[in-house]
């Protein structure tokens, strides 16, 4: 049954809208009808409120890293099975008809769980590139493929291979900032419109 257990630790954190949950709470429109629909940072941060994004940020990297910790300490064996279920609870949680966010802040605190060295190498290709280049999408995408990259350098296998699985969903999360990166029309943070 720890496995079972496992699958709803992941699922039920991951599954909990903080972006959406926030941005109510604070009187303002549903926030699927911003920008992009997302629930997540980036999204939260077109309604111009900084400390609510930084907040869903934070809250949502915090919902990866309790989870994976939680089932590493409780059934270490069903880590990996948590991991995928938080990520997925984020992007397809059952609560918004499966439409959720795109992982990119809970794939860190799922990386940070597993390794410190890997969630900060991480945190670093993700704050990094989206100082340099200000596009949101470019520095989610390319810190989710450095994780597994940096995990199976540091041999922890079953990290690259969740991690790995998780860089190719939010790959497939992106695929229409991909599309406006192609046709050089995808937004830079804090650029007007």
């Amino acid at each position: 049954m720890d496995w079972i257990l496992a699958l709803f630790v992941g699922y039920g954190f991951g599954s909990v809208p903080f972006g959406l949950l926030l941005t109510q709470l604070a009187g303002m429109e549903d926030l699927r009808g911003i920008g992009s629909g997302n629930i997540g940072a980036t999204n939260v941060l077109r309604t111009g409120n900084k400390k609510l994004a930084a907040a869903t940020l934070l809250l949502d990297l915090g919902k990866g890293f309790a989870a994976v910790s939680m089932t590493a300490a409780l059934w270490p064996q069903w880590t990996w099975l948590t991991a995928l279920a938080v990520f997925v609870g984020h992007c397809f949680p059952v609560w918004l008809k499966f439409k959720g966010g795109k992982g990119v802040a809970t794939t860190a605190g799922i990386a940070f769980a597993y390794a410190w060295p890997i969630g900060l190498a991480y945190a670093v290709a993700w704050i990094g590139l989206l100082a340099v280049v200000r596009i949101s999408s470019v520095a989610g995408m390319s810190a989710a493929v450095i994780a597994p990259l940096v995990a199976l350098a540091l041999g922890q296998s079953e990290a690259a291979m969740v991690l790995g699985v998780i860089a190719l969903v939010v790959l497939f999360q992106h695929r229409a900032n991909i599309a406006r990166l192609v046709a050089g029309t995808e937004p830079k943070v804090g650029a007007k419109k």
